[in-house]
């Protein structure tokens, strides 16, 4: 779901403050050690907000940026803890990885993929590590089929119980880019925060529960006072992208393998 409303934002916690009253019905939010937690609980809300009706949860990646130390093993135990509470606990695992990795700032999945752990076809060789595949989606202009068909294709194949869908995210304030991530059990629509929606991908389209993973890449120019529509990102996008995409792979591999820390999928990458 996308309506046309301005600023454009992927962010339900930039959305609910720019589009929501704070006693509007069917929305609760709240925030508790620098989590912010936002429930959309009714149709009428969702379309309020420009969003699926859902679970997300958004967190700050500002310790990260500014290096503080061990910034980067406390954001991973903190993301991988919210991404396995909404996870089913048994069952493989599709990992699809969105977006076009031609385009830096819509490259975040794909960079994401290269640090996801793919066990399924290791089967006995690795005991206690969780059956999980990694589908590099790439995008319709390049493959001539939707995403969402190729993951739904591979959750036949697969057998998985839930998919985690990592994608680029629009951000209305330019603050937040590469500087926020957001998880979701509402699924994604590719390309929505761009004004550039593909088909969904959700439990009623692919019939498994869709977690969703992104990090806010890009903003409309229309959101700086310039040309809508014209989208912008932040001269360094190379470097933080790469740390961002890191960070995601890494928080995904702890969440599926619980045990596993850091330094641990430093040697097994």
């Amino acid at each position: 779901m996308r309506m046309s409303l301005s600023p454009r934002t992927d962010l339900a916690q930039e959305a609910h403050a720019l589009r929501s009253a704070a006693d509007a019905p069917g929305v609760q939010c709240r925030e508790e050690d620098g989590i912010t937690r936002l429930c959309i609980e009714t149709e009428e809300a969702a379309r309020r907000l420009g969003l699926p009706k859902g679970n997300y949860v958004n967190l700050s990646l500002q310790p990260l940026l500014r290096r503080e130390d061990e910034a980067f093993e406390a954001l991973c135990a903190q993301i991988s803890g919210e991404l396995a509470a909404m996870l089913p606990r048994e069952g493989c695992i599709l990992a699809a990885a969105l977006g076009n990795p031609a385009m830096t700032p819509d490259a975040l999945g794909s960079l994401t993929a290269d640090s996801i752990l793919a066990t399924r076809h290791l089967g006995a060789l690795l005991p206690g590590f969780r059956s999980v595949c990694v589908l590099r989606c790439g995008v319709l202009g390049t493959t001539g089929l939707e995403s969402a068909a190729l993951v739904k294709a591979a959750v036949g194949v697969s057998g998985c119980t839930a998919v985690i869908a990592v994608d680029a995210l629009c951000a209305a304030d330019s603050e937040k880019l590469c500087a926020a991530v957001q998880l979701s059990d509402s699924g994604i629509v590719p390309g929505s925060g761009v004004g550039n929606s593909r088909m969904a991908l959700n439990r009623d389209t692919l019939g498994v529960p869709v977690i969703s993973l992104g990090v806010p890449t890009v903003i409309d120019a229309g959101s700086l006072g310039g040309k809508s529509g014209m989208f912008v990102t932040t001269r360094d996008i190379d470097q933080r992208l790469k740390s961002a995409a890191k960070l995601l792979g890494y928080s995904i591999n702890m969440a599926l393998h619980p045990g596993l820390t850091p330094a641990d999928i430093d040697l097994l990458l």
